[in-house]
C-alpha cells in the first residue's frame, strides 16, 4: 500500500465585524447611479428603483412611476418588463406596490386578472359607472345575467343592460336610435369622453382638468 496524499483542512474566510457590514451597506446604498431612461444621476437611496433581487439595472424611482403608468393605461400591459434594453426580466406588482400607489397598483391586478382570463367567455357590465369585468364561469348559453359589483340585470348575450319582454335584435335597433339622438346632444352640448371609462362628461365650471372616479 502506497501512502496517500492528505490534503490540509480549510479553515473558513474570516467574517467581517458587524460595524464593517453595516458599512459596506450604507456605502452601496449611498452609491451614485445613472438612470437609464432620464440619463440623470442620483445617490439618494429613496430615489433608486430594485427590482427584488430579478436584475440590477439602474433607474430611479419617479421614471418608473411614469414607466409603469404608460404601460398599465396606454398600451394596457399587465406584464411589464424591466425598461433596460434586451433585459426579459419582469417587474414585480407586489415590491412595486408601495411605488406606484393604491390607485395605480390596483388598476395593474386588473390588467392582469383580464389577461389571465383570455380566451374565456367575458364581458363588461353596461351599465353606466360601473364597467365590472365579468366571466361566464359556468359556460353555456348564459343570457339575463346579475353584475356582481353594481347588483343590476344585464343579457349576456348581446352585452346590452337587460331587455326583458324584448329580443336581443330588437333591442339592437333601439339602441341604435338611441345612440344616434344621443350623439347628437353631445356635439351639441360640447361634452367630453374619458379616454379610460368612455362615460361623457360636461364641464359646467371650474378646472378644465377633470379626474376620472
Amino acid at each position: 500500500m502506497g501512502n496517500t496524499l492528505q490534503t490540509p483542512p480549510q479553515s473558513p474566510p474570516p467574517q467581517q465585524p458587524p460595524q464593517q457590514q453595516l458599512k459596506i451597506a450604507g456605502e452601496e446604498e449611498n452609491q451614485e447611479i445613472t438612470c437609464e431612461i432620464c440619463i440623470e444621476p442620483t445617490s439618494n437611496a429613496d430615489k433608486k428603483f430594485t427590482n427584488t433581487n430579478r436584475c440590477s439595472h439602474p433607474f430611479c424611482t419617479d421614471c418608473m412611476i411614469k414607466y409603469i403608468r404608460v404601460k398599465l393605461e396606454d398600451d394596457n400591459v399587465g406584464r411589464i418588463k424591466c425598461p433596460a434594453f434586451n433585459c426579459d426580466h419582469t417587474l414585480d406588482p407586489l415590491a412595486c406596490a408601495s411605488l406606484v400607489g393604491p390607485s395605480l397598483f390596483v388598476r395593474w391586478c386588473d390588467v392582469l386578472c383580464e389577461a389571465a382570463v383570455v380566451g374565456l367567455d367575458k364581458c363588461y357590465c353596461p351599465h353606466r359607472n360601473c364597467s365590472a369585468l365579468i366571466v361566464n364561469e359556468c359556460g353555456g348559453n348564459v343570457k339575463k345575467s346579475s353584475c356582481p359589483d353594481c347588483r343590476r340585470w344585464f343579457c349576456f348575450k348581446c352585452k346590452r343592460i337587460w331587455h326583458a319582454g324584448v329580443g336581443c335584435e330588437e333591442s339592437a335597433v333601439l339602441r341604435d336610435r338611441n345612440d344616434m339622438a344621443f350623439g347628437m346632444l353631445v356635439e351639441q352640448k360640447k361634452w367630453m369622453s374619458c379616454p379610460r371609462c368612455r362615460h361623457f362628461v360636461e364641464l359646467l365650471e371650474g378646472c378644465k382638468i377633470v379626474k376620472c372616479r
